[in-house]
């Protein structure tokens, strides 16, 4: 190995130039998923990381779900969400 292999931090790496740097994979959270899908139209709260926020349940998909509260919808990141309690 010379020293251009030693060194450098780009020789050892499987670098594709065509490629996107940053890429950002949220997988789906089947059972959080398959959970909510138990709730629609039932009223829950969520803790989610910005906060707790309680509705009814009205659509779930599989990166998001929709509450409704006083005729106002929240469209809350399942990959957001702490954890979900039936009220």
């Amino acid at each position: 190995m010379n020293n251009y292999h030693m060194m450098h931090p780009m020789a050892n790496s499987h670098y594709v130039p065509h490629m996107p740097h940053n890429i950002v994979v949220h997988p789906v959270d089947h059972c959080v998923v398959e959970s909510l899908m138990s709730l629609v139209g039932k009223v829950v709260i969520l803790e989610t990381t910005r906060g707790r926020l309680d509705g009814c349940v009205v659509a779930v998909k599989h990166d998001h779900v929709v509450l409704e509260e006083r005729n106002r919808k929240f469209f809350v990141r399942i990959a957001e969400i702490v954890w979900i309690m039936p009220d």
